[in-house]
This record gives structure tokens, sequence and C-alpha cells, in this order.
């Protein structure tokens, strides 16, 4: 097994027990600005539009709408256009279902929505790997960062060593993190293949990873967990947390490669490839910016896990381990990826 994919497994879980979609808008807002091109072209092309007097988008993922509110104006931009094309239809009227947990902060969603915009909102509290919405009720679908979290850490990997630390567990995990990212991935696109109209269309925003990269002249976002993880490690041997616990600490989610994701995609009866792109993340963060990411994104976790006492302590490790190596000084060596893919609801 290569180096790079013992890295590939990173996540975050609430001290509730429940993940969480976390977002970023450094590393969302580029990424939605290299996409929107691939998104309004689909549109134009793809989407099958009717007569009907209103069209459903919905948000799998929103958080709290500061990288949700652009791609919905996007999208509902894009459909205003293919509408406006045609002498015989009327611009229908436009509803944003923002679909996240129910630990979401839909009041700061709410009090943020633009004031100019041309939809009503309504806010979907729930797990989006189960049935939300109304049948045959979504036209247009919006997921962004959030389907690489994982329902629960896969049973199998429970007790063992993390593929970021070592052993001859390694393999059993990477593929125990995977099978479980396949049958969340086959579960979501279950679920909206009874939600969404026959000829919809699903745009899919996808934290990825190459199948390798070279670690001693390149990282991803995949290495840069492999470094925050041996802080705790240091931290376990100064005695600051429990080693086997730093050691075993598995968490749901699952950063898979484009290859994975086609092949899972494909297995699908009720959707169709339209389109997939490959693309660099784009984010060039320096390393004050990828601490700031991290400890955004863990420190909740890490809380809940290891002590609130412990954070600040980890994230200076972790901020000196960046600082130390000249891979990292270069933002312009992070081979991470982001896939698009446009998938559309078959008629079946």
């Amino acid at each position: 097994m290569d180096s790079s994919k013992v890295s590939k497994h990173l996540s975050m879980n609430g001290g509730d027990g429940s993940h969480s979609y976390v977002k970023n808008s450094s590393y969302q807002g580029g990424i939605l600005e290299a996409a929107k091109a691939i998104i309004e072209e689909e549109i134009a092309t793809k989407l099958e539009i009717s007569t009907n007097s209103f069209f459903s988008v919905a948000d799998f993922g929103c958080s709290t709408g500061n990288n949700s509110f652009p791609a919905m104006h996007t999208i509902i931009e894009a459909v205003k256009r293919k509408h406006e094309s045609s002498a015989d239809l009327k611009t229908p009227e436009f509803v944003v279902s923002f679909v996240d947990l129910v630990s979401n902060d839909f009041n700061t969603l709410f009090s943020s929505l633009p004031p100019d915009r041309s939809y009503k909102a309504a806010a979907v509290a729930g797990d989006f790997h189960g049935r939300l919405l109304l049948p045959s009720s979504v036209h247009f679908a919006y997921s962004s960062w959030s389907l690489h979290w994982l329902t629960e850490v896969p049973k199998a990997a429970e007790g063992l060593k993390s593929v970021w630390h070592g052993g001859e567990e390694i393999e059993e995990v990477y593929d125990a993190y995977l099978g479980q990212f396949e049958r969340d991935m086959e579960s979501f696109l279950k679920c909206r293949a009874v939600e969404m109209v026959e000829g919809g269309i699903m745009a899919l925003l996808i934290p990825s990873l190459p199948a390798y990269w070279d670690p001693q002249k390149e990282y991803t976002v995949g290495s840069l967990a492999d470094l925050l993880r041996s802080s705790l490690l240091d931290m376990a041997e100064k005695g600051k947390l429990s080693k086997a616990k730093a050691e075993t600490f598995n968490i749901p989610y699952n950063v898979p490669t484009p290859e994975e994701l086609r092949a899972i995609f494909q297995k699908s009866s009720s959707f169709s490839i339209e389109r997939m792109e490959i693309m660099k993340s784009g984010t060039l963060l320096n390393v004050d910016g990828h601490v700031a990411f991290f400890r955004a994104v863990h420190q909740n976790l890490l809380a809940y896990e290891f002590g609130a006492e412990t954070i600040d302590e980890t994230f200076d490790l972790f901020k000196k381990k960046l600082e130390a190596s000249p891979v990292f000084a270069d933002p312009c060596n992070d081979r991470s990826l982001v896939v698009v893919a446009i998938l559309k609801r078959n008629d079946v």
C-alpha cells in the first residue's frame, strides 16, 4: 500500500456523538467559482424543464449558508436563463430547501439569507443518508464538501490502529472505511432518486485525493491530517493524553479517489454520470491558514475525546511541524483534489 493511501481518512465527530458537516469558506469559495461554469453549462444543456409553476432546489449539507448562498444563486440564475431562452415557458417560482443535521445552526442561516434572493427558503433537518423530502419534489440537488462524512466509524475499524498510525491493520482499516463510504453513498443516491423528478440534475462537489503523490515533495489534506495526528501521539508521549486512545483514534469521514467515486456512481441504476471533472483544490493556504482550518474542523472533536486542555498545545505542535517541513511551505505543493460530478436522474 503506498503512502498516499495511508492518510486518506480524517473526520470530525460532535461531542454528542453525531457527525457534523463542517465547512470552510477558504476551502470552498474558490472551488465553487471554478465549478460555476460547469454547473451553468450542464443546466443549459442537460436540465429538462417543464411548465411547472415552481422549481425546487435542495442543498444537502448547507451548514450556516456562507457557501450555500452563492451556489443557490448560481443555480437559480442559470435556470432562469434556461426558461427565458424559450418563448413558451414562464419563469417559475423558486424554492430552496436547506438541508443539514438537527444540530445545525439554522438560526444563523436564516438570519443571514440574502435580502435580494429570488427564492423562498425552507429548512429541512435530518441526516441526508435517509429520506427527507417528498417524492418527485426536487428538480436540482446540490451538495458541497459534505458527502465524505460517514454515518459512523466502520465497525471493522473500531479498536484498530488508524490508517495514519501504521501497523499491520492499515489495509483492513482502509477497506473498512471505503466500504462504509460506498454504503453511505449508495444510501444517499437511493434516497435522492425517490425525491428527485425524472430528468432532474444533481451537482456534487466532493473532496478527493489522487491515487498517489510524492510525500517528499507534495502534500494533500490527508498528509496534513497525518501531522495533526502525529501531534496527538507527541502529546501522548508527553503524558498529556492516552497513547492507546491516540493510536486507535478512528473517526468518520473518508476522502476517496476519483476512481473510487466513479465506480460508486456507475453502480447506480437511478442516476447517470453526465459529467465528472477532477479539479485541483485551489485553496493555496499558508501554514497559518491550514492551522486555522484544521482547528475549526477538529477542535470540538479533539476536546471531546482528549479534553479541552489539550487543544492549544496540540495545535502549537501541529503548527511547528508544518513550519519545519519545506514541503508545506509552498501552497503550490498541495495535490488535494475536488471532484465535480453532474448526475442526472434516470427514467426508471
